[in-house]
């Protein structure tokens, strides 16, 4: 029997059976990342949504408690002081809280991430198994 023979019918692949597993390997795993990139992705979207939709609610019916109360507030304060400043005020310092609530919203969108991480991670570690691999 020949040493080609030998190696054919052993445990030993050949170098193009080798690549081809590969490579094969190699396209079943990009097709695995991309789904999972898409799948994290549409999640990080779903959930903005969601946080959007009671960020949009909330807004709504406390911007309704505010002009009752700033009226309120400025009716009373209208007792004591002349109509026109004491409608002043008060819008002063629901500027001043807007100003301060719309930092806080500020840093709360920061927060959301567009880039898939867990995908990110997976595709590292798979370039460095592939190096090693490839060595």
């Amino acid at each position: 029997m020949s040493s080609t023979m030998q190696r054919q019918t052993g445990n030993e692949r050949s170098l193009g059976e080798l690549l081809s597993a590969m490579t094969s390997d190699v396209s079943l795993l990009v097709r695995k990342e991309l789904e999972l990139a898409k799948a994290e992705t549409k999640d990080e979207l779903r959930t903005a949504g969601r946080a959007a939709g009671a960020m949009g609610a909330a807004a709504f019916v406390g911007y309704l408690a505010v002009l009752m109360l700033s009226f309120a507030a400025a009716w009373g304060l209208s007792e004591v002081m002349a109509a026109g400043w004491a409608f002043l005020i008060v819008g002063v310092v629901y500027a001043v809280i807007g100003a301060v609530l719309f930092v806080q919203a500020r840093a709360r969108a920061r927060e959301i991430s567009p880039v898939p991480q867990q995908t990110v991670e997976t595709l590292k570690e798979d370039v460095e198994w592939a190096r090693a691999r490839k060595s």
